[in-house]
């Protein structure tokens, strides 16, 4: 089991920054990578990015590339989403995945942070 507590959310004008955070406790030992997604009202939950825990190579969805940046701290086991010129459609809750690929694959959610971006 891997336990995930997601943390920074808020409620920012648009082109501010935040910095969310996840932090992964439990059976961190497996993990392959560590993903962000989020959820608009309304709306299918959808893919922002996603690190490697290995080797750290990074993965974003179009619509945040060149504005959102995640990486790693494979000693604290957080992976932090830093997210810049925040847009009114970057208003989700923003939800943290790991992979475990053991025998199988195994994926474990947070509970989410919210995240409103104002006009």
């Amino acid at each position: 089991q891997v336990q995930l507590v997601e943390s920074g959310g808020g409620l920012v004008q648009a082109g501010a920054s935040l910095r969310l955070t996840c932090a992964a406790s439990g059976g961190t030992s497996s993990i392959s990578s560590m993903s962000w997604f989020r959820q608009a009202p309304g709306k299918e939950r959808e893919f922002v990015a996603r690190i490697t825990w290995s080797g750290g190579s990074t993965f974003y969805a179009d619509s945040v590339k060149g504005r959102f940046t995640i990486s790693r701290d494979n000693a604290k086991n957080t992976v932090p989403l830093q997210m810049n010129s925040l847009k009114p459609e970057d208003t989700a809750v923003y939800y943290c995945k790991a992979r475990k690929v053991v025998g199988g694959l195994y994926d474990y959610w947070g509970q989410g942070t919210q995240v409103t971006v104002s006009s």
